[in-house]
């Protein structure tokens, strides 16, 4: 019975949150109404519905109407409350100012209706950027990794509301044997940078696995350039490892240098790709490096807002990260992403980190140790 009662209640909100022209009318036919019901009361009674409660019906449709609908409504209840008015005695001095107020109340709802550039009201616009701020978090979920592979990632929006440029396209492949991961930075930041970044996402989760690292990218910059704005390029870099092996293939586009953890020399490693930026130029330059994650060995990827400030440049911030990452996993690579990304200075930038740890076992945990007695 209950959930019965939740699908009869949900299935008008949901269609209503679809901004559809049978939702509009659904909903304007339930304020009309609701303004009638009012109008024969105040015939009635004018004292139990005055014109200041028919503001109610008003406010309701800003908040649930498009502009079209919400005129009718306007001119409807103007014309109602107007009309018990008169029908309730003479227009005295309070009622003729109440009826300015009131048409005063109508132009300025019905222009910030006008104004609004996404053509929905308030309210189903939340609705798309929250649907927005969901899909750009989904869509940097990494899936479930075998037994000794562990991930992590953390991102700040520089809006602090969720919404950013930096964003994560994973995908688990060959029956879960190898791993592809893209990290992207797109021009720009925030809120301004999230429309560009759900595009592209969509874009690049459509082409991952589909395509050699070299031809994604290559792919990716030809839709980029597609855009014709000058704004419009971004860094990426692209790894596939198999997990069975180890091995990787770390691919660059203009994106600041990854790190490697390697447990036997105990310090982090800056790998040598970088590349040039996607969206620039037809035949972008993308450099290419390979490698083997041990057991105890780690990659970590991150966005230049990390280690990029308007007084610290590139060089000087890759070897603050490494130090922070260093001191990030003295107990463990657990957390480590959210423990160096809180260190970040809180700037005008985007911010992400993304670790991927081959662990080690027991067995090359004693291995390791023995090798160190020896020494």
């Amino acid at each position: 019975m209950l959930s019965a009662l939740r699908r009869y209640v949900d299935d008008p909100i949901a269609t209503w949150r679809t901004g559809s022209p049978q939702s509009q009318a659904m909903t304007l036919g339930a304020l009309l109404l609701g303004v009638s019901l009012c109008f024969v009361v105040s015939v009635l009674s004018y004292g139990l519905m005055p014109m200041t409660a028919y503001y109610v019906w008003l406010l309701l449709g800003m908040l649930l109407l498009r502009f079209r609908p919400l005129v009718v409504l306007s001119v409807v209840t103007g014309t109602a409350s107007v009309t018990a008015a008169l029908l309730d005695g003479p227009m005295t001095t309070p009622r003729i100012t109440a009826c300015f107020t009131l048409l005063l109340s109508l132009a300025l709802i019905l222009y910030a209706s006008s104004r609004q550039q996404s053509g929905l009201p308030g309210p189903v616009s939340e609705a798309m950027l929250t649907d927005l701020k969901r899909r750009l978090q989904s869509q940097g979920s990494i899936p479930e990794l075998p037994e000794g592979w562990h991930s992590q990632s953390a991102m700040i929006a520089a809006s602090g509301v969720g919404y950013g440029g930096d964003f994560l396209v994973a995908n688990l492949h060959d029956g879960g044997r190898r791993l592809e991961l893209i990290l992207v930075d797109v021009c720009g930041k925030g809120v301004g940078a999230a429309s560009q970044a759900l595009q592209f996402g969509g874009a690049l989760g459509g082409l991952i696995g589909a395509l050699p690292p070299r031809e994604l990218f290559n792919a990716a910059n030809e839709f980029l350039l597609r855009q014709h704005s000058d704004e419009t390029f971004a860094t990426a870099v692209h790894v596939l490892v198999d997990l069975d092996t180890g091995d990787y293939q770390l691919t660059s586009a203009g994106h600041p240098p990854a790190l490697i953890w390697s447990q036997a020399a105990g310090g982090w490693e800056v790998d040598k790709a970088r590349g040039t930026a996607l969206g620039i130029l037809p035949l972008p330059e993308l450099h290419m490096t390979n490698g083997r994650l041990c057991p105890g060995d780690a990659l970590m990827f991150y966005t230049d807002g990390v280690v990029e400030t308007r007084h610290t440049d590139l060089d000087e911030g890759v070897a603050w990260l490494r130090r922070e990452a260093s001191r990030a996993i003295d107990h463990g690579f657990e957390g480590a992403a959210k423990r160096i990304i809180s260190k970040v200075s809180r700037g005008d930038d985007d911010r992400a980190v993304l670790i991927l740890e081959h662990a080690a076992t027991a067995v090359h945990f004693e291995s390791f140790g023995n090798r160190l007695t020896a020494g």
